[in-house]
């Protein structure tokens, strides 16, 4: 895993300044630094420089990661300044589709990084779920109309991939508690969806992404109470549901479940 590599190599890497370079089973390709050895901005600037070489490769790669860190071997402790680099998308998103049709799109968290800013009107950084949650709230305020896209990192990054459970169910505490903030503070019309991209039990004996069916919530004030959305077949029917509730057509990948939703 990421930390293993860097309290196995951290202090080589303090001695001689080089990088630590690394990858794991996902497409991803991720450079990590001290920032007191190499400053962000700098690794930031290497991350590019792989990203371009990358993109002129056979594999692509999906994402080049920076991953910054900070301390004093063996307690060294990654920081929120990571950042992502990814691979331009190469089929039209969603996010797209609403943008260039009106539809305001605004990204909190790594959703800005992971689409490499396609699709999105305004987004905001994140160092943590708890901020993630305060930019949605702020947004649902202050906005009339558009699609909200959080990402809350803390699951994945701090909880999962390090299999930590108790941290994980904690952090699932923590949201439960401020939910309702995010609730009270939609319109009549508002529509929330709470899902995942992929697994990441904390229980697995890999640190890597867990294959596993996700959760899919909805929740509305006009929604149709204790409706089954059924096992869906893609991650794309909710992109293809998003379009339908702000009335756009279709899509080629995905199936909308909007009937489920309404009575």
């Amino acid at each position: 895993s990421g930390t293993e590599i860097i309290q196995e190599l951290g202090r080589e890497h303090e001695a001689s300044g080089d990088l630590i370079v690394y990858t794991s089973a996902d497409s991803v390709f991720q450079i990590a630094a001290h920032e007191e050895v190499i400053p962000v901005e700098e690794l930031y600037r290497y991350c590019e420089m792989a990203r371009e070489i990358l993109n002129e490769s056979e594999y692509k790669v999906a994402r080049v990661i920076a991953r910054p860190f900070v301390g004093k071997w063996p307690e060294y402790t990654r920081t929120p300044n990571r950042q992502d680099f990814s691979y331009p998308p190469e089929d039209r998103l969603v996010l797209e589709e609403l943008v260039d049709n009106g539809v305001p799109v605004y990204a909190v968290g790594k959703i800005y990084d992971i689409y490499e800013g396609h699709g999105i009107t305004e987004y905001v950084k994140t160092r943590n779920n708890d901020e993630g949650i305060t930019r949605t709230i702020e947004y649902l305020q202050k906005t009339e109309e558009g699609l909200i896209f959080t990402n809350l990192v803390d699951f994945d990054m701090k909880y999962g991939h390090r299999n930590d459970p108790v941290g994980y169910a904690r952090a699932l505490e923590e949201f439960d508690e401020r939910l309702p903030e995010i609730m009270s503070a939609m319109r009549p019309e508002d529509v929330l969806f709470i899902t995942a991209d992929h697994g990441c039990d904390p229980t697995m004996p890999s640190t890597d992404h867990s294959r596993e069916k996700v959760p899919l919530l909805a929740y509305g004030m006009h929604l149709r109470e204790n409706s089954n959305l059924g096992e869906r077949r893609s991650f794309a029917d909710l992109g293809q549901t998003v379009l339908e509730l702000f009335d756009l057509e279709q899509m080629p990948n995905g199936e909308s479940f909007f009937d489920k939703l309404f009575d």
